[in-house]
């Protein structure tokens, strides 16, 4: 009763502050301008981030019925928007703008995606017998304390969920201990990985395994990437180097490093498809670049940049080298570390660690094959959750439109 006294007040003030001239995002918020035609189903992304970790199971949605996409930033609303489906800002988690929403929009089901759990809406959504899926599901053990000193708040919100697949077995360990029912817990699925996991990695090859692709990399970095390239030629001279800046605008003051080490190279911007040492120094052509190399460099992590994502060259099945600086992903690095599918190395090591995958093609396809098969295993198979959604929306009677 409190929540429920305390978002009408809410309301109240915003509705005040919209006739005092509030700005056109908060109405479209809270509701008061354009309004959705039905769909049967309600995705809701928080921003780009949560629709681009989606959108293989948006895409696969939309193929079946029709749907309305919401996102809380205007940055995620044309993210969304930029893929053909129709999408607008999300009603803000009060009643009267959600209740005009769902009178609008009679969804027979409401989706969301990771990490946002709202009250009201979920209370709303349970009136009206719309079940209420949530995907990826995440719950730092963080976000688990606060919400533990709100057991009134939280217990009947996950109480109301019909199906939640969790993004991994701590978060899922945390919304069952906060009043999940066991009987709502779908497979596990890291929405992040759906769409690496859909690349076909390419068959390993001698011509890929002489092949270092260093993956968007950053100031600092290209120094010793430049000497253990040299270094290991002197063993390997077939050995190529696909040197790709995070921020192509760089290339010049790297083609000035190269040319000081006395070696030749060739610009992808000037057409160049293939040389013993190649400048890729353009945007957008990453998945070539994986798709040549059998061994890569994650760029970003030899200096204090956090590291850039292994999984882009795991679906590549590529060897993974990485630097110490991975705290953008230290959980990812360290389960492919212990896995056998990446190392660790200082930049110092760069050069003997090169030679010795190079000196043992078995061990770096075994450390290619080993990164794709974590990846496959950690992205998890979408087939069970689509096909229990597909049962909500069946089962699901038509949204009777009551209103608070």
């Amino acid at each position: 009763m409190f929540l429920t006294a305390t978002t009408r007040l809410a309301e109240t003030v915003l509705r005040g502050r919209l006739l005092l001239g509030g700005s056109d995002r908060l109405r479209a918020r809270m509701m008061m301008d354009a309004l959705p035609g039905p769909a049967e189903v309600w995705v809701h992304a928080a921003s780009v981030g949560e629709v681009n970790s989606a959108s293989v199971l948006i895409r696969a949605l939309a193929e079946r019925h029709s749907l309305l996409v919401t996102t809380n930033s205007e940055t995620g609303l044309a993210r969304a928007r930029s893929q053909g489906w129709p999408a607008m800002l999300a009603p803000l988690d009060l009643p009267g703008c959600t209740t005009r929403f769902l009178n609008a929009l009679r969804p027979r089901l409401a989706i969301t995606v990771e990490a946002e759990l709202w009250p009201t809406r979920a209370r709303l959504l349970a009136s009206r017998g719309i079940p209420h899926v949530i995907v990826g599901a995440r719950m730092s053990e963080r976000s688990a304390r606060r919400w533990s000193r709100l057991p009134g708040v939280i217990g009947p919100v996950l109480r109301q969920v019909g199906a939640l697949s969790a993004q991994d077995a701590d978060s899922e360990a945390r919304l069952l201990a906060l009043g999940l029912p066991r009987a709502a817990l779908l497979p596990r699925l890291d929405l992040k990985l759906l769409a690496p996991a859909k690349i076909a990695p390419p068959p390993p090859s001698a011509a890929r395994d002489r092949v270092l692709l260093a993956a968007s990399t950053h100031p600092g970095e290209d120094e010793p990437i430049l000497d253990a390239y040299l270094a290991a030629r002197t063993a390997h001279p077939d050995l190529q180097l696909i040197l790709a800046p995070r921020h192509p605008e760089r290339a010049d003051q790297m083609a000035t490093l190269i040319a000081a080490r006395g070696l030749d190279f060739a610009r992808r911007t000037d057409g160049a498809e293939d040389a013993p040492l190649l400048l890729a120094d353009t945007l957008g052509e990453m998945p070539l670049w994986y798709a040549r190399a059998g061994i890569c460099l994650t760029g970003g992590s030899l200096m204090d940049h956090g590291g850039h994502t292994p999984w882009e060259p795991a679906a590549f099945g590529c060897a993974i080298l990485h630097g110490p600086n991975v705290s953008n992903f230290t959980e990812s690095y360290a389960a492919l570390d212990r896995a056998g599918a990446a190392r660790q190395v200082a930049a110092a090591d760069l050069a003997p660690a090169l030679s010795g995958l190079l000196a043992d093609p078995t061990q770096l396809r075994r450390m290619g094959q080993s990164a794709r098969g974590l990846l496959d295993a950690r992205a998890g198979d979408p087939v069970a959750l689509l096909t229990r959604i597909g049962d909500l929306v069946q089962s699901a009677p038509n949204s009777d439109m009551m209103s608070e």
